[in-house]
């Protein structure tokens, strides 16, 4: 059985981000990512730093945007969109979630699909799910990279994920059928969720709530990967009962120290990727449909 490092897979990311970046750089261009923040959410202003701290290491041009908790919705649209306009702007995070007098679901589409390191707009749904090129959300592009590391062969592969967020479970099906594994979607409404799960050799829990698989859920043999992150009176935990599950599975990831540390790796990585799909990076056209 292994436990799988994210920690130590999301560092070997970061290294090759530095390494695109200066490539990147010696031809003048340098990825930068623009972060905004709107109001004084805690976790929010501390999320932020992280990635903000985080883009340093690695060589990306870091610019923040700190507007207060009554910023209208017409003023973030217009930053959006000057952000939008921006050449020296790879990449654009909103930071979530937003104040009550905001549409997120609108201000997210607002940013361009090549900027959307976030992989939120509809566009960046869309080209997901048509197979083009374009950017994906964070966390399950950092699933995907820790099942490659632990060289899990998902061509063929059933491969179950319980959950359905636009955020996590939708975006990460559509991963796995593309590398030709034959997905299973559950949620709050499938009936017998855990014989469903029993047919996994790849099962992913990606909804929020602790104990939701359990050891009688899991195949032997079966790769697990807990996205859930929960706070508890015993702290952090997944949506996975570790210690049970991991006596029967091939491989698992721990919370924490699993999928958490690859989000913000990834992002790292989309914001090099968005610099390079704009014009002027010299590898690919930019991403206008």
């Amino acid at each position: 059985m292994t436990v799988i490092d994210g920690r130590a897979v999301a560092a070997r990311v970061r290294e090759r981000v530095a390494a695109e970046v200066a490539e990147l750089r010696a031809v003048g261009v340098r990825p930068g990512l623009a972060t905004v923040l709107v109001g004084e959410d805690p976790a929010s202003q501390v999320y932020v730093r992280m990635k903000r701290k985080a883009c340093e290491e690695v060589g990306i041009a870091s610019v923040h945007h700190d507007l207060p908790a009554d910023t209208p919705q017409s003023e973030l649209g217009a930053l959006l969109e000057s952000l939008n306009a921006d050449p020296a702007v790879s990449g654009i995070l909103l930071q979530l979630p937003l104040p009550a007098q905001i549409d997120a679901d609108e201000m997210t589409g607002t940013i361009a699909a090549e900027k959307d390191v976030d992989g939120l707009t509809p566009f960046s749904a869309g080209l997901l799910v048509h197979g083009r090129e374009g950017l994906v959300p964070c966390t399950p592009a950092g699933v995907m990279e820790l099942l490659a590391h632990a060289e899990v062969e998902l061509e063929g592969a059933r491969a179950v994920v319980i959950g359905r967020s636009q955020l996590v479970g939708r975006p990460l099906a559509q991963l796995l059928l593309a590398a030709n594994a034959t997905v299973t979607q559950c949620h709050s409404r499938t009936r017998d969720l855990a014989a469903v799960c029993r047919e996994a050799d790849v099962l992913v829990s990606a909804v929020g709530r602790p104990a939701t698989v359990t050891a009688d859920m899991v195949r032997e043999g079966a790769v697990v990967i807990d996205v859930g992150m929960n706070r508890t009176e015993n702290g952090l935990v997944g949506d996975v009962d570790f210690a049970a599950v991991r006596a029967k599975a091939r491989a698992i990831t721990p919370v924490p120290g699993g999928v958490g540390p690859m989000t913000i790796a990834m992002l790292l990585s989309n914001t090099v990727r968005a610099a390079r799909l704009q014009p002027g990076a010299g590898s690919t056209a930019p991403i206008h449909g």
